[in-house]
């Protein structure tokens, strides 16, 4: 793979996923080493020409008022120590390689002041594979500090480390990638740790897989509307332009690409229930929440989001509230919703696949009848998962206390709303896979139905995984076989060919 440049803009969320799931690496260009030289030399003048600076030559938090006595360098030391207060289970490795990632995409950005040797020592691990063993537990939202520690800690070669496959010492990964710890300047440590890496990071991989489930979900509902023999006058463009709400439009011609075909069927109804006639403002939305969350992270990304910040063409370090994510945190709130309403309607066209027969299909998609099960139980766990996400898509960014003796007395909560929603998608990509099975047996069992070619291949990709329904057999199984192809992202080549033509 090649490696990825960094020039100090134009970081997009599917570099984030490329470094942090595809073993990417990345380069720096000269400028950005040179535009890290000039902020650490406009930082020391300042601090030289007698300017208190929070977290070099001050104490952080409540502790602002006080000085740093002695080696300002060895305070940066004692500065992680006790900001080591993360718990609970490590994060993956995905999610660590994806914060580190981000912080270097950000401090590149050249307002932090942070030593140039410390920034190369953080892309060599990075490069390496030294994956700092990161706590989950102990952001709210106000920077991720708490859990940076870790990526700190290790570089100068303490705390514990991930390396090919093993936990171990960090300074033992740091000898076995023949790194060497780093020592650090006044300020570096705080440069480090005082950003929301952990939550810009994980924030892209969310999009990323959210992006992904959107395309997988267009695919089902397209296929549903082929079982259902749905009214696909819904998908005239002029019904779009006529009311051009939320990507509404780009979601109709989704849908339209897919069901594309010279021989359309006539219509079987002049209108559809709402999950099949609101497609596309269902999914617009969607489309739209997923928009503006990945400007939010973007912006991130790119972004010199450092306190203080070091404004080099102006010779100023000034204090800031870059580090807040409120912008972030909210844009995942609302992404959480749109995904929770997009997830509702997968769960009624399941419903209205699979229950007392429409459209002259038969009862629970059964092709035995009688007292056969068919697909029906499978109502019970789709209840039981949108249920999940529901409970997931309630707002926590104004679940805070104010800490540190009223210092900080705001938060946003970001990393566990991005949390969630990631948790949203993997449970909606559950969802989506059994509308898929259900379209597909409704299909099957309408005699003489062609598809159009798009919605062909999408019927063969889940039929390369799971079997015609003939007679009861458990479906959890296969439902659970459908999810992890899905989750790949790639589940079928002839579907990813016919949507790209």
């Amino acid at each position: 793979m090649t490696p990825l440049v960094l020039t100090g803009a134009g970081v997009s969320i599917e570099d984030v996923a490329a470094v942090a799931r595809n073993a990417g690496k990345i380069e720096v260009t000269p400028t950005v080493i040179e535009k890290l030289g000039k902020a650490r030399k406009a930082l020391d003048d300042a601090a030289a020409g007698g300017q208190h600076i929070y977290g070099l030559n001050t104490g952080l938090g409540a502790n602002l008022g006080t000085a740093v006595e002695g080696d300002a360098g060895a305070f940066q030391r004692q500065l992680l120590d006790g900001r080591g207060a993360a718990v609970g289970e490590t994060l993956p490795i995905q999610i660590v390689r994806a914060a580190m990632f981000a912080r270097i995409a950000m401090l590149a950005a050249g307002g932090s002041g942070l030593s140039p040797h410390v920034f190369t020592a953080l892309v060599d691990a990075l490069n390496a594979g030294v994956h700092p063993a990161m706590p989950s537990l102990g952001s709210i939202g106000a920077g991720d500090l708490v859990l940076m520690t870790a990526i700190a800690h290790t570089l100068i070669g303490e705390g514990d480390a991930d390396y090919q496959g093993r936990r171990m010492p960090s300074a033992k990964a740091l000898m076995m990638a023949r790194l060497a710890p780093v020592s650090l300047a006044p300020k570096d440590g705080l440069s480090l740790i005082n950003a929301s890496a952990v939550s810009t990071g994980a924030a892209a991989l969310a999009l990323v897989d959210a992006l992904s489930a959107l395309e997988q979900q267009q695919q089902a509902g397209a296929l549903t509307m082929e079982a259902l023999g749905a009214n696909r006058t819904i998908l005239d463009p002029r019904l779009h332009a006529a009311r051009p709400a939320a990507c509404q439009q780009a979601a109709a011609k989704a849908l339209r690409d897919l069901l594309a075909r010279d021989d359309a069927p006539a219509p079987t109804t002049i209108q559809d229930p709402l999950s099949l006639r609101c497609m596309p403002s269902i999914h617009g939305a969607l489309i739209q929440a997923i928009d503006h969350a990945r400007l939010a992270v973007e912006i991130e990304l790119n972004a010199a989001a450092d306190n203080p910040l070091v404004l080099v063409d102006d010779a100023l370090v000034l204090s800031t509230g870059n580090f807040h994510t409120a912008s972030l945190a909210l844009a995942f709130e609302t992404l959480g919703l749109a995904i929770a309403q997009c997830a509702a309607a997968t769960a009624a066209r399941f419903v209205q696949l699979t229950g007392s027969g429409r459209n002259g299909l038969p009862k629970y998609l059964s092709p035995v009848g009688g007292a056969s099960a068919g697909f029906v139980p499978l109502q019970k766990t789709v209840t039981a998962i949108l249920a999940a996400i529901r409970h997931k898509a309630n707002p926590v960014m104004l679940d805070f206390l104010p800490v540190s003796e009223g210092v900080e007395d705001h938060a946003t909560q970001t990393p566990l709303a991005v949390a969630k929603c990631a948790e949203m998608t993997v449970l909606w990509r559950r969802l989506i896979a059994f509308e898929l099975m259900a379209a597909a047996q409704a299909i099957d069992l309408r005699e003489g139905l062609t598809l159009a070619s798009a919605t062909g291949a999408i019927h063969a990709a889940v039929r390369a995984h799971v079997p015609t329904l003939k007679q009861d057999r458990p479906l959890g199984p296969n439902a659970d076989a459908l999810h992890s192809v899905l989750a790949d992202g790639y589940w079928h080549p002839a579907v990813h060919q016919t949507l790209r033509v």
